[in-house]
């Protein structure tokens, strides 16, 4: 899907198995509190290899795209970008992301929001995409700003993470406009 000389972005595969179990295994902490769904199913490789299945399945289906983000040498997972929540009746979809702890404040994000979020407005006819995002996420709301998202509103008590309250999330929207 997308290819530079250091990193590769293409959708998940069988074959992200165990790549997929090692980035969120040395990820946890640094993800769980944003993708602590993501993080459960993939905590050994017998996990992963099922949750690959189900998401290789969404793919084809359209129920939902997962994406890895790797790096070109050795083809280790260094990040997931999603499209996902997709309501194709008003043509609107959320993309979520996240990368390695050790690949944060390189550009990869916006890299990999901005190449999903043109696949989905083009390739998916969708036209409105969302951005989810906690106030105090300050590189995620850079990511979202530089791909052209728009804050939008605060959503009250939006998303739990694991063993806290229910956090209010800032709503980042870019439109379609064609």
């Amino acid at each position: 899907m997308f290819k530079s000389p250091y990193f590769e972005i293409n959708p998940i595969s069988e074959k992200d198995g165990w790549r997929l179990c090692d980035f969120i295994c040395a990820n946890a902490d640094y993800i769980k509190r944003y993708f602590p769904k993501t993080v459960a199913a993939n905590l050994n490789p017998t996990l992963s290899n099922i949750f690959i299945l189900e998401k290789v399945s969404d793919f084809l289906s359209g129920k939902e795209y997962l994406f890895t983000i790797k790096e070109a040498e050795n083809r280790n997972i260094v990040g997931l970008v999603y499209l996902k929540e997709l309501r194709r009746a008003i043509k609107e979809a959320e993309v979520a992301y996240c990368t390695a702890y050790t690949h944060k404040n390189k550009g990869l994000a916006t890299k990999a929001v901005k190449t999903i979020s043109e696949w989905g407005l083009n390739e998916q006819q969708l036209k409105r995409l969302r951005i989810i995002v906690h106030k105090t996420n300050l590189g995620s709301i850079k990511v979202a700003k530089n791909c052209g998202y728009i804050w939008t509103e605060t959503l009250l008590k939006e998303h739990t993470p694991p063993n806290e309250d229910p956090l209010d999330m800032e709503l980042y929207i870019l439109e379609n406009e064609r």
